[in-house]
């Protein structure tokens, strides 16, 4: 796997900081938000990593929107990614 470049990085730590938001945003904590949908911690903990160099999925992305209730689209319609 590729080292990712600067913009890489910055795309994921936007879509990181959206996952963060959202899920704070439900006034959950990490495990709270876990055990409410029924996932791994440690899953939740892997989505909201800012030192993996994988970043996260479009699959995950959609699976996190369907477990707030909002769209891609809406995802992505945030100042964040503007």
């Amino acid at each position: 796997m590729s080292k990712l470049n600067k913009e890489d990085i910055e795309l994921r730590n936007k879509i990181i900081q959206r996952l963060i938001n959202l899920r704070e945003a439900t006034g959950l904590s990490q495990s709270g938000f876990a055990k409410l949908h029924d996932i791994d911690r440690q899953q939740v903990n892997r989505w909201e990593s800012f030192e993996s160099d994988r970043g996260v999925t479009i699959y995950t992305i959609q699976r996190f929107c369907t477990l707030v209730k909002i769209t891609l689209q809406e995802f992505f319609d945030d100042p964040l990614f503007n």
